[in-house]
């Protein structure tokens, strides 16, 4: 399994994206409404698309899979981190500690997986560590502490990193659209109880409404299909190893989105960051992955083309 080059350029850039779009969201609304509208409008649409392309819909125990990748990576994820911000943790605190995905699916990924970790990908765990470390230091001073917000944040690493173990051991065959479509449908219940916790409210209407419109195109119907798809290809160490460059990537277009202009960090961590994910797509041992998989189901692993 080895995650392409330009699948792995518009997972970055897309998930890179999400960062400003979300926090130019909250600005304008409540994190609950936030969460609901991107649940509730999305799903419907990415399960017509599928619909439309003849996908068929997964079934018995697949199905089941399906639903706990969905709320891991979606409801778990950003359920956390918006708790997290709505305690008054820092954005900067809550992506740097987003961006150790890599180091956390990589543990994960040895129980689960039967993968161990080479000299190669341990070099690249750390580059990953560094980078992301690098990109941030500017930002640190002014952070803040961690505070009772940090477990909301815990909580939302450690669902999209298991998230994406989750997938690649169990998750084969579905089709990414109609797989987010069926996530982001099963996390609406979530979203909506998380959104009973607080007050629901617009500061700005305009704001919320463009900006919601981007964080569902590009975010929920790009960013998540493309993110899955990534998964299937490559799968979860690969694909969380690109969370040592979105840091810096997102520094970047939130210079362009919100005028927070980059500090000298940001060009090192992207450059260390890229290092760590060339480094991470080295192709994982084939036995122990198989060796796991076959604990699954008796099917063959399918092939990546």
């Amino acid at each position: 399994m080895k995650l392409p080059v330009r699948l792995s350029l518009v997972v970055v850039l897309l998930y890179a994206l999400g960062y400003p779009i979300g926090a130019l969201a909250v600005q304008a609304m409540s994190p609950g409404l936030v969460l609901i509208l991107r649940f509730v409008v999305s799903a419907p649409i990415l399960l017509l698309l599928a619909a439309r392309r003849g996908v068929p819909w997964p079934r018995g125990a697949q199905l089941g899979h399906v639903v706990v990748v969905g709320v891991l990576i979606q409801a778990v994820q950003f359920i956390g981190c918006y708790e997290a911000l709505s305690l008054g943790m820092s954005p900067v605190l809550v992506a740097l500690i987003i961006s150790m995905n890599p180091v956390v699916t990589a543990a994960l990924a040895m129980p689960m997986l039967g993968e161990r970790l080479s000299r190669r990908r341990v070099l690249a765990l750390v580059l990953a560590v560094v980078a992301v470390l690098v990109a941030f230091a500017g930002r640190l001073g002014s952070a803040g502490s961690l505070g009772i917000g940090v477990v909301g944040v815990l909580i939302a690493v450690l669902g999209l990193s298991l998230g994406g173990v989750y997938q690649q051991r169990f998750v084969r065959g579905v089709d990414p659209i109609m797989g987010t479509g069926i996530g982001i449908l099963a996390s609406v219940p979530a979203a909506i109880v998380f959104a009973m916790t607080q007050p629901l409210q617009v500061d700005r209407p305009a704001q919320a409404v463009w900006s919601m419109v981007a964080m569902i195109v590009f975010s929920s119907l790009l960013g998540m299909s493309f993110y899955l798809a990534a998964l299937r290809r490559g799968g979860a160490g690969q694909v969380a190893m690109l969370f040592a460059v979105i840091p810096s990537v997102s520094a970047v277009l939130s210079w362009v989105l919100l005028g927070d202009r980059p500090d000298a960090g940001v060009l090192g961590g992207l450059v260390l960051g890229a290092a760590a994910c060339l480094l991470g797509r080295a192709p994982v041992r084939a036995p122990d992955v198989g060796r796991a998989m076959r604990q699954v189901s008796p099917e063959p692993v399918e092939s990546v083309r």
